[in-house]
């Protein structure tokens, strides 16, 4: 399931960190890479054991905790600390597959990386080029999201990021665990919310939306691992 998450970060949000992005330092992308994926990289990334890093983690993860459709569409379990890449003057991602176990920098702690999660800091009209191009079994999509906004899709699939021609891509990109490993179960309870709260906009308080809820939270317990 591919998923548009709107207004992650309000304006604000966005202007604070594309404020402490610019006293950064940045480190060629391929550090935190695997040999795969170091072959067809070239971008920047701040240092992820960095003051500026940490701070821009935190301010993300406190705005995902309270953003109901991210916890909807995810269902996470575990959150990797978010990184954050540039991308200028042609630079580009080409395709790859994200690893499937990650370790938490500075920590014994790893990660299954069910969802991968690209947040954007740019707005679309400040660069050219710069597509996230997602593969799944219905084909490519590509992705070029307002400032704030954030894209979640399987951590198994392939993707790129086309070349930036123009201006500067600035974006977050992390990864989830969820408590539900496999994405058709996830995409179905996802259906199944979404349709909860669309009759319960329609006929607020119907008997129905309880009978449905509850179907919701039973298939939870039969999918989740926690």
């Amino acid at each position: 399931m591919i998923a548009t998450v709107p207004s992650v970060l309000s304006p604000e949000q966005v202007a604070h960190c594309r404020e402490v992005m610019s006293r950064a330092a940045w480190v060629d992308g391929r550090a935190t890479s695997g040999y795969q994926s170091s072959i067809v990289k070239k971008n920047r990334q701040i240092t992820d054991t960095s003051a500026e890093a940490r701070e821009l983690g935190d301010t993300i993860v406190a705005a995902l905790e309270r953003n109901p459709l991210f916890i909807t569409a995810a269902l996470p379990l575990r959150v990797f600390p978010p990184l954050f890449n540039r991308y200028e003057g042609g630079e580009t991602f080409g395709i790859h597959l994200d690893n499937s176990i990650m370790q938490i920098p500075g920590t014994p702690y790893r990660i299954r990386t069910d969802i991968s999660a690209t947040l954007f800091l740019s707005k679309p009209d400040e660069y050219d080029g710069g597509e996230l191009v997602i593969d799944d079994v219905y084909g490519s999509h590509s992705v070029k999201l307002p400032a704030g906004d954030m894209v979640v899709y399987p951590g198994s699939s392939l993707h790129h990021v086309t070349p930036v021609t123009r201006g500067v891509r600035l974006a977050a990109f992390f990864w989830v665990q969820s408590m539900v490993r496999d994405d058709g179960q996830r995409t179905l309870l996802f259906d199944l919310d979404m349709a909860i709260n669309k009759v319960n906009q329609a006929l607020p308080n119907h008997a129905a939306v309880v009978e449905l809820t509850n179907c919701y939270h039973n298939l939870l317990r039969r999918c989740a691992e926690v």
